[in-house]
């Protein structure tokens, strides 16, 4: 139970180990201030003893026979309290309670001269360093980083000492005046039993016991401080870690520097220990024996952010919004790793019966989604879907449907240009719900379908006759949204219409990205997760010079609230519609097959007309319109 082993120990019994050393430096202040009131109470003892001896020399005159008799007893009974129960206590407050207290004063100015080193060395900037600036500070947050860790050694292990001196220092004074006194009534061998001498050989072989105890731990302590003090300085240089940070932490604590404003437009960087517990973020002042709670981490998000041109910053924003903090760590590998903890903390990971195992298969899921794979059937159980093969048969490898190292965009920016000329311009804001603002531009559109979806991402890909390619899309976006840990995401209406599919902003009804029915050559839902889906829209490339450019194809996936087969079912329908248009015949019979609604427009159905759950499908999918 002493400081310095749990030093040596992991990383997860660090709090424990700031906690047990308060409660240490605690316990040596209360003992110095016992030892004081001991001591005080001992010397009027010695005080008294020393009266009663003069007393009794004066008796002594008065009583010739007892003279040298009684006064001689007295004066060796002071001699023997000073001796064994004066100047022991006197020599434990000014040897093992002054060194504690100049040893404190040590390690506190190390401690100061770090933090002072780590101030500097944060607000080191990540752009054109200086490198020499650079070194110069790594190697003094070095230097305070060995000269604290020698102070803290020595501290820890005058404290662990006093653990076991305490008992020794507070045992041999009343060992010492039981002595004098037992020595002092020798002659009256019946006021002293057999019984008493043996508890007093039993106290002495105890503090013999605990002096043994006290050298095998000292010699010990020395040993693996002699280990500690023989690594290299590169142990305590800040971000000298070359490794990735692990993905698969549930609990992580450590010093972390936190933004505070101190005014309007002034904010203040202060270095204090944070750490997790359960679900909850917990912050450790200075002083203080335990923790408090920051921030509540079940459903938050976690993001890397850019804050005053001071590198590894990240953002913990709570659900609601309302609460965020900006936290800076001290290394690459520390700053990956708290993004990662708070993340698995959001997704409740710790409530799980085995959140260790979980968070492994939940990041090896992660590698595995980025993992190149030589032919999609691996990832299916038995022959592949007859559809899913390209025109020779076979499954088409990841690199023919998507370049490697293709970009992703995470979200559709509407240009402010764009919104302006759609002002200017007149341009009608689409009414989710099917309504027109009277212009001529909808009263031949035949279906209108509004659904609510999150855009997740976009990319370029190399075909659009595949509907593999969407789903070698859908992996890589989601995988990459898993690494770079962006879980937020904005809700949007996607309007399906017989001509065009556009995706619009809902508060301002402003369409932030349209597209031509005849644009999308391919569309699907994932096989596994219903709420995904995605199309692949055909456009064109000039960038060679050619008049009439080369086809280009791009991916965009999407996560509904409802079925993306839904969303397939109304695309296909429209393109249905599409051709039915070039065809009078073919459209009047559309129309006569599909029920219409009291407008005129196409009234849509769940895609399986045979299923017991049509009823139920066609009413989520009026709720999502």
């Amino acid at each position: 139970m002493c400081v310095f082993s749990c030093i040596c120990s992991s990383s997860s019994v660090i709090l424990k180990t700031r906690s047990l050393l308060s409660v240490f430096e605690e316990d040596s202040g209360m003992l110095t201030d016992y030892t004081n009131q001991l001591l005080q109470t001992m010397q009027r003892v010695f005080g008294a003893q020393s009266e009663m001896g003069l007393a009794t020399e004066q008796l002594s005159r008065q009583l010739l026979d007892y003279e040298k008799k009684l006064n001689s007893l007295h004066s060796e009974l002071a001699s023997q309290m000073a001796d064994s129960m004066v100047f022991p206590l006197i020599q434990f407050r000014e040897k093992d309670l002054t060194e504690i207290s100049t040893l404190k004063e040590i390690f506190s100015i190390a401690t100061d001269e770090h933090e002072a080193a780590m101030v500097k060395y944060s607000r080191l900037p990540k752009k054109k360093e200086n490198e020499k600036l650079k070194a110069d500070l790594v190697k003094e947050v070095a230097y305070t980083r060995r000269k604290q860790h020698q102070a803290s050694l020595q501290y820890y292990c005058a404290l662990n000492a006093l653990q076991y001196r305490k008992r020794v220092a507070m045992l041999e004074p009343m060992l010492g005046y039981t002595q004098a006194q037992v020595h002092f009534f020798k002659k009256g061998i019946e006021l002293v039993s057999k019984k008493m001498e043996s508890f007093l050989n039993s106290v002495s072989k105890m503090t013999q016991n605990i002096q043994a105890q006290l050298d095998v731990e000292a010699e010990a302590m020395r040993t693996c401080q002699k280990e500690l003090l023989s690594m290299d300085d590169t142990v305590y240089m800040p971000d000298k870690d070359t490794e990735c940070g692990n993905r698969t932490l549930i609990q992580k604590a450590g010093y972390l520097n936190i933004r505070n404003k101190t005014g309007l437009v002034t904010t203040a960087w202060d270095r204090l220990y944070f750490f997790t517990q359960g679900g909850n973020l917990m912050c450790q002042p200075r002083g203080a024996v335990a923790g408090g709670m920051v921030l509540d981490l079940d459903n938050s998000s976690v993001m890397a952010v850019e804050c005053e041109d001071r590198r590894y910053c990240f953002q913990i924003t709570s659900p609601s919004g309302k609460t965020s903090m900006i936290l800076q760590a001290e290394s690459k590998k520390e700053y990956e790793e708290w993004i990662c903890t708070v993340n698995n903390i959001s997704r409740q990971i710790y409530l799980t019966d085995n959140p260790e195992a979980v968070a492994i298969r939940l990041n090896q899921t992660a590698i595995q989604a980025v993992t190149p794979i030589t032919s999609f059937e691996k990832r299916q159980e038995g022959s592949p879907n007859p559809d899913r093969l390209d025109k020779s048969g076979s499954a088409p490898e990841p690199e023919d449907l998507i370049a490697p190292g293709t970009p992703i965009q995470f979200d559709i920016m509407l240009p402010a240009s764009e919104f302006q000329d759609q002002n200017r311009a007149g341009g009608r804001r689409t009414n989710p719900f099917g309504e027109t603002d009277g212009t001529t531009e909808s009263d031949d559109s035949l279906l209108q379908q509004v659904f609510a979806v999150r855009f997740l991402g976009s990319m370029a890909v190399r075909c659009g006759d595949n509907q593999e390619v969407i789903y070698e899309a859908m992996r890589q976006v989601l995988a990459a949204r898993a690494i770079h840990n962006i879980f937020k995401t904005t809700e949007s209406h996607l309007l399906v219409t017989s001509s065009s599919i556009r995706l619009i902003e809902p508060q301002t009804q402003v369409t932030r990205i349209s597209f031509q029915l005849e644009e999308v050559c391919q569309f699907a839902a994932h096989q596994e997760n219903g709420r995904l889906m995605g199309f692949v829209v055909e456009g064109r490339d000039w960038s060679d010079g050619n008049e009439e450019g080369e086809p280009s194809f791009s991916t965009f996936v999407f996560e509904s609230n409802t079925e993306g087969e839904k969303i397939c079912y109304t695309i296909n329908l429209a393109k249905e519609i599409t051709e039915a248009k070039k065809d009078p015949e073919a459209l009047a019979q559309l129309m006569k097959n599909m029920p219409l609604t009291n407008d005129g427009k196409f009234l849509l159905l769940e895609p399986g007309t045979g299923d017991s759950n049509d009823g139920e499908g066609q009413e989520d999918l009026e709720s999502e319109a």
